[in-house]
């Protein structure tokens, strides 16, 4: 355990007088947004504040209040990390010239060319809006993005691009919540040119993609190198992804040729990727170097095709999950290792120079527990049920912590939990992943859709938690609340799952199963 029984026990008792019912009317909220101050106040307090941005300590609890949504549980841990990352992330924002931009650091000293001074850096960008679209005002990622686009005098930002990412899929993902549509029909042109320019920088003329595993935000990996320009699962995936992503956006603005060719390319790519990058041998995909060999390693990357559903859902591809949950493969005391642990070359880099050779990341563990996610709603041939989901997200909640402390890092030692930067200053509050939005979207499963439908689909299992809320989530427009209560009893509303939207109920079940409601015209 993490933290100290005493610590636990406090714990246990504040998240059960926290989620008390208030009557509710219309539109009215069902948890008491006061209730939870408590978890704002202690991280204040639990250590100095070195660096302050535009949201100083002193006011966090206010500008949360303000912006996220309210949510308790049965398990008193998630609950203490779910706030925790909210506040966490709060310590990111900042202005920057005329714009609000997020961090990935909060110090860092460094005279890197791709490192600003105000140390924006591109690598986290699809995982920053994936989370933040969850926040009430939205200013502060639509001017985060005009920073990245047309921040340098009308001109993206020259270090934009030395990191492969997944913006355009994640812009996608942020609309469905957001419901502006408008912003992307706006947007629309410099996103285009934005991926035309992926693929002039990285598209070989076998029609995939290359990166170096350093501008994949994965350095010093087994199959990797910064000289080589190896094909890789990460950007071909992402490419794959953004390019059904901006499809949709082109038809949003009705240029439905285009639409049609990118589908075209995103194929193309798709059937590329599977011919090419997965090791009929091994039953995963890996890397290919340049001379054709694959690099002969599982990595976490390989489970990234199944975030963008590039996948068929057939055995053969599915069977690559049983390495999630062997021990000789991902599954680690402390969570989702980043190379299979049975590999010779594993751990072999060293430690404190970011290494990608199997420590658990953050960053990666996000990346997977999205693509497992999908695979359990929407893939029927793979080997782990919402059982597995729970236990990594467990375990990944549990690992967040520091002498006892909340904490979120950079990378982890996979049996101890050691951070391995250790009281190194940029490792503090790491913005490199998601949870929240794991949260929401997984686990209690709240689907995004642009059809006007609601849907919730949860991964927890049956039996995990005996109730929880999550309430005042902004969505198109409107305020949900999805309640589970497993005999009735904490919430008194009778037993089972519910949504409301804008403070009535929409669709009920007595299990944790997908229930459906319709936003008002």
């Amino acid at each position: 355990m993490p933290f100290s029984p005493t610590r636990l026990l406090a714990l246990a008792s504040l998240a059960a007088s926290a989620a008390t019912c208030h009557g509710v009317a219309e539109g009215a909220d069902i948890l008491d947004p006061a209730e939870f101050r408590h978890h704002v106040e202690f991280f204040n307090a639990m250590e100095p504040e070195r660096v302050v941005n535009l949201v100083p300590n002193s006011e966090s609890w206010a500008w949360l209040e303000d912006n996220i949504p309210f949510f308790s549980c049965s398990d008193a841990t998630v609950e203490e990390i779910y706030y925790f990352r909210w506040w966490a992330l709060r310590k990111h924002l900042k202005r920057v010239g005329d714009y609000y931009a997020f961090t990935e650091f909060i110090e860092l000293d460094t005279k890197a060319p791709f490192i600003p001074p105000e140390r924006t850096i591109a690598s986290a960008l699809g995982h920053h809006f994936r989370e933040t679209r969850w926040l009430r005002e939205q200013k502060y990622d639509d001017s985060y993005l005009d920073y990245w686009m047309t921040g340098r005098d009308g001109e993206p930002q020259g270090h934009f691009h030395k990191y492969s990412s997944w913006l355009i899929h994640s812009l996608w993902d942020r609309a469905k919540v957001t419901g502006d549509w408008q912003d992307l029909k706006d947007r629309y042109p410099l996103i285009l040119a934005d991926y035309r320019r992926w693929q002039d920088e990285k598209l070989l003329d076998s029609g995939l993609y290359w990166q170096y595993d350093v501008w994949d935000a994965m350095e010093e990996s087994i199959s990797g190198s910064r000289h080589e320009k190896n094909l890789r699962p990460t950007i071909n995936s992402y490419m794959y992804g953004n390019a059904l992503a901006l499809a949709n956006m082109a038809r949003l603005v009705g240029e439905e040729e285009t639409a049609a060719s990118l589908e075209a390319e995103a194929a193309e790519l798709r059937a590329k990727t599977l011919d090419t990058l997965w090791n009929p041998e091994s039953g995963f995909f890996e890397v290919v170097h340049p001379d054709g060999s694959f690099a002969d390693v599982r990595e976490a990357i390989g489970f990234i095709p199944w975030y963008f559903h590039l996948p068929p859902d057939n055995p053969e591809y599915g069977l690559a999950w049983e390495q999630l949950t062997d021990p000789g493969g991902f599954r680690a005391p402390y969570g989702l290792t980043t190379a299979e642990q049975r590999h010779p070359e594993f751990r072999s880099h060293g430690v404190g120079t970011c290494e990608w050779d199997g420590a658990v990341w953050p960053y990666a563990t996000s990346q997977t527990l999205v693509a497992l996610g999908n695979v359990l709603r929407d893939y029927r041939e793979a080997p782990v049920d919402r059982e597995d989901y729970y236990d990594a997200f467990e375990t990944y909640t549990r690992a967040q912590y520091y002498d006892g402390l909340p904490y979120i890092g950079e990378y982890q030692d996979e049996t101890t939990g050691q951070w391995l930067k250790g009281r190194d200053p940029r490792s503090y509050y790491y913005h490199h992943s998601t949870y929240a939005d794991l949260l929401i979207t997984d686990l209690i499963g709240l689907r995004p859709r642009a059809d006007g439908v609601v849907e919730v689909k949860p991964l927890l299992p049956e039996g995990a938690w005996s109730w929880f809320c999550l309430d005042r989530i902004p969505y198109q427009g409107h305020m949900l609340t999805i309640l589970w209560d497993e005999n009735g009893s904490h919430f008194g509303r009778g037993a089972g799952l519910r949504l409301f939207i804008d403070g009535r109920e929409a669709a009920a079940a007595p299990g944790l199963t997908t229930i459906k409601g319709k936003l008002p015209e």
